[in-house]
């Protein structure tokens, strides 16, 4: 018999505020589907981000509580350092491994509403850089949901919609402001009953991953698994290629990665060594410059000349160094 779609998961990052302030604004007071909203949040702090939407718009807006219902009418948020996931309609907090070094990610709980409630779920991608959330719509929409994605030119930062509708084709591409309106449409049609696919086992594995950690022997080599010949920035263990679409990785403790992120991730690595030289090279021509200066004070003209040069190369080196990593700062703009 017909359903509706009763259950929409947000997904949203840099200048996702903005965007979720739009979106919820646009909403009326009687939407009657559940919200679960996913932002990066780092971890270790306080978030006004529930807060922020309860005023924006006329729904409420809480934090997500491990074990609350999740109720029609609601903005549920998923707090920092805790993924927001779904079990028979019960909201699950886990501390399972960070997906593209964010918990809460936006993969994790797409994945899970896609797992739990399969053609109910429609999945929104707003506001963000690089791709969190793309797979995880994909799976979304592999499970009979539905997609709908902020227009990339209305996004402060456009990467991760332009990633999810690289992996996604959907008619239903925005302006957040008119992304409410749309939603509170779809959300009131009825949708012919489908049948129920049976949920890959691939796809449950990932869930029981984000929902519980990984158990000894979940993520290994061999088969479907091979080593990807990368490092995990999380925890610098070996990275294995799991997944059905190109370009995932898990390390064997279950910290997930997509190809962009982890170049991303190693972007910030490289910069951080490349720093590293920088105070090298600045220490070197600091202690190069005292020993000369001692040199010609004791009349040693030769070590004097010695030190010198080493104050030139060095200082010509930080100096090639520090424009380059100026340069740099302008274009890699991590999503932290």
């Amino acid at each position: 018999m017909p359903f509706h779609r009763d259950v929409v998961v947000v997904g949203a990052s840099a200048g996702g505020v903005e965007a979720l302030g739009t979106l919820v604004r646009s909403l009326p007071p009687d939407f009657p589907a559940a919200v679960l909203v996913v932002m990066h949040l780092a971890p270790g702090v306080s978030s006004a981000l529930a807060r922020i939407l309860d005023r924006a718009g006329p729904l409420d807006a809480v934090a997500a509580e491990h074990g609350a219902p999740l109720t029609g009418g609601m903005i549920h948020v998923a707090p920092p350092d805790r993924h927001l996931l779904l079990d028979d309609g019960v909201l699950v907090l886990s501390r399972g491994p960070t997906e593209n070094g964010h918990r809460p990610a936006v993969n994790a709980t797409f994945r899970s509403a896609a797992v739990t409630a399969g053609p109910r779920v429609v999945g929104v991608v707003l506001s963000g850089v690089l791709d969190d959330g793309a797979i995880g719509l994909r799976t979304i929409v592999d499970r009979g949901g539905l997609a709908m994605v902020q227009d990339p030119s209305d996004a402060l930062y456009p990467g991760m919609p332009e990633n999810a509708l690289a992996r996604v084709t959907t008619e239903y591409v925005h302006p957040a402001d008119l992304l409410g309106k749309v939603l509170d449409k779809v959300v009131r049609t009825p949708v012919d009953d489908m049948p129920a696919s049976p949920v890959p086992a691939a796809l449950l594995l990932e869930e029981r991953i984000a929902r519980d950690g990984v158990r000894l022997g979940a993520v290994t080599v061999g088969g479907s698994t091979p080593a990807a010949g990368y490092q995990c920035p999380d925890c610098q263990g070996s990275l294995l290629e799991v997944g059905s679409a190109d370009g995932q990785f898990r390390c064997r403790i279950g910290h997930g990665w997509t190809d962009e992120a982890l170049l991303g991730a190693h972007d910030v690595e490289l910069e951080r060594a490349l720093w590293t030289a920088l105070r090298s090279l600045d220490e070197r021509v600091s202690l190069a410059e005292r020993m000369r200066r001692r040199a010609a004070t004791r009349g040693r003209p030769g070590v004097n000349r010695r030190f010198e040069e080493t104050v030139r190369e060095s200082s010509a080196a930080a100096e090639t160094l520090r424009r380059f990593l100026l340069a740099l700062d302008q274009e890699i703009r991590p999503d932290r």
